[in-house]
Formats: C-alpha cells, structure tokens, sequence
C-alpha cells in the first residue's frame, strides 16, 4: 500500500526540513501553508519558492496555501497584524510567550488531519499528517509537546470514522533545532539538492523586515543562529539590521553575546 504525507509548512527551518524527511519516506507528498495574518508573512513566499526548487529538482509536492486571515483581528498575539510587538532576547525568556498563538498548532492539525483523511478514504492510501514541533518550543509552546499531540490524535480518532486510515507523524518531538539541521543535512544528501539552496528558502525570524531579510534579535532568530553555530555552518538567509543587510559574522557574534549574557 502507498504512504502519503500531508505536511504542514509553515516556511521555517523546522517544517521544511520534515517536509525533506517526507520526501524521503512517503511515496507522494502534500504541504499545506496557512496565513492566519502573521507579520512575518514572508515564510509564505519562502516555502512556495522551496515548493518551486523541489520540483526543478525532481522532487514533486502537491501544495496549497489556506487563508485564514480573517481571523486576525480575533487572536490576541504578538505574531499577528495588529499585536503587540515581537521583543528580542534569548528563547527562554518569559517575552516568548508573547509569541504564542492561542491554540494555533490545533487549528493547523485539524485542517491538516481533515485533508488526510479526505485523501485516505479517497484513494485508500495509508496517510499521516507530520508536524514539526520539536523539543525546543516545549517551554514556550503547550500545543508542541507529547501531551497535546496524543490528545489531538485520540480527539481525531473519537470524533471521525475510519480514522484508523490517518497516522501523525512528528519525528522532531524529542529533537532540539541542532538535530533538525543535522538531519537537514543528511536529508540533502540523500534527496540529492543543495542544503543552502533548501535553507535561503526558509523564515524563521519573527520580525522580517520589510526587505523579506531576517533579523537577528529576535528569540526565534536567535535559537535558529545558534543551532547553524553549534553546526559549524553558516546560516544562507541573509540577514539585516537598522543599518542595512548585514554579513552573517555580524549575526552570529551578536547572538554569541546573547547566549553568554544569558548563562551569566
């Protein structure tokens, strides 16, 4: 029996790097994007323009965006138009969960659990959605963890018939960003595409400027540089501060400082 995966993509370095994973594994793929009116709108164009360069290069994906925009003037969220504004500072702080979407990890599973199991009963394929929290958004964000992804999955199979034909697949749950990238880059390998032609097509900064480059300040930005320096690599997206793009030895050795003043 064929496998089939329904991704949820959101642009970042995580999902992207599970829809490589999917690839690898499945037989087809479908990705699904949702604009629920975040401010950093750029991940949108970023994971089309990924959708794009797997396909030159042999890999085909199904993929759609969902607009969910109209909810934006409902969430109380840093993260959306009209929300307070991202602070900056390490991952840990208590400021990040400004950064949190009320209950926005159930709405994408649940679109996401729906179009899988459309798919299932259609075709009689075995399909999982995947999603790509992982170990660390689980301080920050309650809907990253194990306990929500067993209640989700057992609230889907209560509430729809023939469930048992949708899996959920979350390989990252128990993986820090080091370990996403590391296996980013075995995934590379074995799909046979370039890893910073995949990663200069990924967002994970919460407060792009209006250029579409990265900053560096922000906790999300600071969590995915420090993983790309505990990698020995350097970051492809390019990022920009006040004063104009900025090389990456300038990113890096400001989010060094940031970790140094947090452990101090």
């Amino acid at each position: 029996m064929n496998k089939h995966a329904v991704v949820s993509l959101s642009g970042g370095m995580d999902s992207s790097t599970l829809l490589l994973r999917a690839l690898s594994e499945y037989d087809s793929v479908t990705a699904i994007s949702f604009d629920y009116g975040q401010k950093h709108r750029v991940e949108l164009e970023r994971a089309q323009d990924l959708i794009d360069y797997l396909a030159k290069e042999g890999h085909k994906v199904t993929y759609k965006q969902i607009k969910l925009d109209g909810l934006v003037d409902l969430l109380n969220s840093a993260l959306v138009e009209g929300g307070n504004e991202v602070l900056e500072g390490h991952y840990e702080q208590d400021n990040m969960k400004e950064t949190v979407v009320p209950n926005r990890n159930k709405m994408f599973a649940s679109i996401t659990q729906a179009v899988a199991l459309s798919k299932a009963n259609t075709t009689k394929e075995k399909v999982d959605i995947c999603l790509g929290i992982h170990a660390g958004d689980h301080a920050i964000y309650p809907d990253c963890r194990q306990e929500f992804r067993d209640a989700d999955d057992e609230a889907f199979r209560i509430g729809n018939w023939e469930a048992d034909r949708v899996g959920y697949f979350t390989p990252y749950l128990d993986t820090d960003k080091l370990g996403i990238l590391q296996n980013g880059e075995y995934l590379c390998e074995i799909l046979e595409i370039e890893f910073d032609e995949v990663y200069s097509r990924t967002n994970t900064s919460y407060k792009p400027f209006p250029s579409g480059n990265s900053d560096y300040k922000s906790a999300s930005s600071v969590e995915r540089i420090e993983a790309f320096i505990e990698l020995g690599k350097k970051d492809p997206v390019q990022y920009e501060d006040e004063t104009g793009p900025v090389d990456w030895e300038v990113a890096r050795d400001a989010v060094i400082k940031v970790l140094a003043d947090h452990l101090a």
